[in-house]
């Protein structure tokens, strides 16, 4: 599921790729490498975010992008980025059966109709997932006013504002890169997630969880399809900022706090945890009302998925089975040595670079 806003490398196949997630602490960067049917990881980059108040501009953009592309060291130029989950807009909606190109135009000359909501000055793309009504064979006898209308197609469609898409692309062609794909974040788990459990993904009710910085995103998957998606305004920053306050610590001790996880802090951080668990399970409750068909297990990624007590307080109050994704264990490792050996304790982290990086590949 790729959903690019900007794809440059349609038709075209790529032998590399590097997937840049841009988030508000932290950068994580991939480089992909095409390996006969499958890939193999050359190297990732962790890079503290720059620093900005609102907007990234283009010119800060290519400066980090510049030292993101030295760190991984990689020959590729072609470069996926990520927009980040309160940036982009991935909703689900009814349109009829056009081309994607003229979707495109529907949708920026009438996103109230489709979205409800008035998104001028927005690019937009679209991946259908299914028909609403089936093909139906012709029946000359059938009236017109038989016919539940024109025929129409399921769509999840991607936006963005213009002007960011406009900057990510100055900024990578700044940094001497090309923006091959630009990808909304919340679409990199369900791309990463496709790959390392291809049984799961195309069987089971599935949440995905990513633990980000400022906000938590939750997709559930149902046989492949992404059927709900939300944003939680609850991330590890809030968690840390709650554990400082409450111990009288510095910000940098809390964040080692609630990763190393000492016993005697476990009922202040479950107490943090448990209003995100909590909106994690309504929406769930919310997909097993509507669908009447349970989730059976969630995969937590992230930064804070490194804290296996978080993993367990949210298992205990979604009240379903929490695993750590490994989005990386369908990869050969072609790493550097330190790499190598840190690999499995970082790739939590990497998962919205990695399957942004897949939609491009």
């Amino acid at each position: 599921m790729g959903l690019p806003f900007f794809d440059s490398a349609v038709n075209r196949k790529r032998d590399q790729m590097i997937g840049v997630d841009l988030g508000s602490r932290t950068t994580k960067a991939v480089c992909l490498l095409r390996r006969g049917q499958g890939f193999a990881l050359g190297g990732y980059a962790l890079v503290d975010a720059p620093i900005f108040d609102k907007t990234l501009s283009a010119d800060l953009l290519a400066e980090h992008l510049k030292a993101v592309a030295q760190l991984l060291g990689a020959k590729s130029k072609a470069v996926t980025l990520t927009i980040g989950v309160n940036d982009a807009v991935v909703r689900h909606t009814e349109m009829p059966r056009l081309s994607a190109d003229d979707m495109r135009l529907v949708l920026k000359h009438g996103s109230r109709t489709y979205l409800q909501q008035e998104l001028a000055n927005y690019i937009f793309d679209c991946h259908v997932v299914a028909p609403v009504w089936p093909e139906r064979p012709a029946k000359p006898a059938e009236s017109p006013k038989a016919l539940p209308g024109p025929p129409k197609q399921k769509v999840l469609v991607a936006g963005a504002r213009k002007q960011l898409i406009d900057d990510f692309v100055e900024g990578a062609r700044r940094a001497g890169l090309v923006a091959d794909c630009i990808v909304p974040g919340l679409i990199g788990p369900v791309n990463a997630f496709e790959k390392a459990m291809p049984e799961v993904f195309a069987n089971e009710a599935v949440a995905l969880v990513d633990l980000g910085f400022k906000n938590s995103s939750i997709c559930i998957l149902q046989q492949g399809e992404l059927v709900l998606s939300r944003v939680v305004a609850i991330g590890g920053d809030k968690l840390t900022n709650g554990l400082a306050e409450t111990l009288n610590v510095s910000y940098a001790e809390a964040e080692g706090i609630k990763i190393g996880m000492p016993t005697e802090v476990q009922a202040q951080l479950e107490s943090l945890v448990l209003p995100l668990g909590r909106e994690l399970r309504a929406s769930i409750d919310f997909f097993e009302h509507q669908q009447d068909r349970p989730v059976t297990q969630a995969f937590i990624t992230g930064g804070p998925a490194r804290s296996e007590f978080i993993v367990r307080v949210l298992q205990h109050e979604m009240m379903i089975d929490c695993k750590i994704l490994n989005p990386t264990s369908f990869l050969q490792m072609e790493l550097p040595p330190q790499q190598a050996s840190e690999i499995e304790q970082i790739a939590p982290q990497l998962t919205v670079a990695l399957g942004s990086a897949l939609a491009a590949l």
